[in-house]
């Protein structure tokens, strides 16, 4: 073999280790996004779950409340009212929940505060204590689906995986406080 076929050999060689080094890394940056979203997913999901057992909660608490607060007609009637967001639901559809259930339980907690035989209760007691426990978790999962979704869209975002992204991975929403919790907290004495 003479040497200008050695050299051509050389040179079909490393592109073709080349465009496999490129092909490897496209395919590897593809799986890095798809695992990434189905992080944001898992991580919307978790917030599904505890937007359920909050509802849940606060249906249970109305449900122990009820004999107390026949006359609180207007805060039971939004309790009952509400319904979980469903499954795909918009991330908007389910903060607007979020920000319902925090209303509802605002006013749960005010109808409760005039009822001392209700504050006194065991059963109430506990329920409350694991809605504060939904409500610490409920947190938790909201920072952690903002975390994945701030990875998620830098990783989409920065060349030259973003040439892989293209139109097929898509920045995700963040999961936005309630414009009420925006807001100065106002103490007064």
């Amino acid at each position: 073999m003479s040497t200008t076929g050695i050299i051509i050999l050389v040179v079909i060689g490393v592109i073709v280790l080349l465009v496999l080094c490129v092909i490897g890394w496209i395919i590897s940056t593809r799986n890095k996004f798809i695992r990434m979203e189905q992080d944001v997913e898992n991580s919307e999901s978790r917030i599904d779950v505890y937007l359920t057992k909050r509802f849940d909660l606060l249906t249970k608490m109305y449900d122990t409340t009820k004999g107390y607060m026949k006359h609180e007609k207007e805060t039971l009637a939004a309790i009952i009212g509400m319904r979980n967001p469903g499954v795909n639901a918009s991330l908007k559809e389910k903060a607007n929940f979020n920000e319902r259930l925090s209303s509802a339980a605002r006013e749960l907690r005010m109808v409760v505060e005039r009822y001392p035989e209700l504050k006194a209760d065991r059963m109430f007691n506990n329920l409350q204590q694991a809605q504060s426990e939904v409500e610490e978790n409920l947190q938790a999962a909201r920072s952690n689906f903002n975390s994945n979704v701030a990875s998620f869209n830098k990783a989409i975002l920065q060349f030259p995986a973003s040439i892989v992204a293209g139109s097929r991975f898509t920045k995700k929403e963040y999961f936005e406080a309630e414009e009420q919790k925006r807001q100065d907290v106002k103490m007064e004495f």
